[in-house]
């Protein structure tokens, strides 16, 4: 099998490091075009030297233009508004996109979405495998377990991260939302202080916390009267998202346009 030639929006960044040193050691696959925000101290620098694997050929640009049409896949961990735009730049040049972005508003992603009408875009609020067998997990047990359970999503982020709750939090409200059939807008729950009355049967409350280093932790509490069941991810560090999108740029190949998911990626979806 031919090497899925990629390449890295935000070669600059830490996840951006994170997977190009994913790439370079995965089989099947090699790096071809990096780039990073115009004026970047990184810009012209060997992105495999910088992201500390030694030399891999590959200057790191300022824009994907330079690169994208001579690619199979890109995979991009930016801002929400580099990302709808550099995923119309993919979907002109039939470059598969694996966005890895968090923090996209709704209209954010349906702008994205139209560039899943002309070629495949694997978009997940997070890139982790295990994570994303947390979300079936979670979809599945709120399917079972009737509305006496209430349903709390607990996530802690490292002191910098600038969108709350995490995308991931969010992701599995949706999960949680989903197992039961309901309306993740119309149940959410997103603060809570001073009198607010006894808690509502149906809601789904989020609660996030921010401190220190830690790269996220995120728990689904289903709590009932006398018992209790918590399913709990612990990230220890960024190469573990890098993973997840490095094989879902593999996975991209020979796909047709749409835009899937982590779940697709895994086989975790119905057939």
């Amino acid at each position: 099998m031919a090497e899925i030639k990629l390449g890295v929006i935000g070669a600059g960044g830490r996840m951006g490091c994170s997977v190009i040193r994913q790439i370079s050691k995965t089989d099947g696959c090699r790096l071809l075009g990096a780039c990073d925000l115009p004026g970047s101290k990184v810009l012209g620098r060997d992105a495999g030297e910088f992201a500390g694997v030694g030399e891999l050929d590959v200057e790191i640009q300022d824009r994907p233009e330079v690169f994208i049409n001579h690619i199979d896949a890109v995979i991009e961990f930016s801002s929400p508004e580099a990302t709808v735009k550099n995923s119309g730049l993919s979907a002109e040049a039939g470059c598969a996109h694996v966005i890895g972005t968090t923090g996209l508003t709704r209209d954010q992603e349906l702008s994205m979405g139209q560039a899943a009408h002309s070629i495949p875009i694997i978009y997940a609020p997070n890139m982790s495998l295990a994570v994303n067998i947390l979300f079936a997990l979670t979809r599945q047990v709120s399917s079972i377990l009737g509305d006496e359970f209430d349903i709390e999503v607990l996530e802690m982020h490292h002191r910098n991260k600038v969108d709350a709750p995490s995308g991931t939090a969010l992701g599995l409200g949706r999960a949680a939302a989903e197992g039961r059939n309901v309306s993740l807008d119309e149940n959410a729950v997103f603060t809570r202080s001073g009198l607010t009355g006894p808690r509502r049967q149906g809601d789904i409350g989020f609660a996030t916390l921010r401190g220190g280093s830690v790269t996220g932790d995120h728990a689904v509490i289903f709590a009932a009267d006398g018992e209790r069941l918590e399913l709990f991810h612990r990230a220890e560090n960024r190469q573990i998202f890098a993973r997840g999108a490095v094989r879902a740029a593999i996975w991209s190949d020979g796909k047709g346009p749409g835009l899937y998911s982590m779940a697709d990626v895994l086989g975790l979806n119905p057939s």
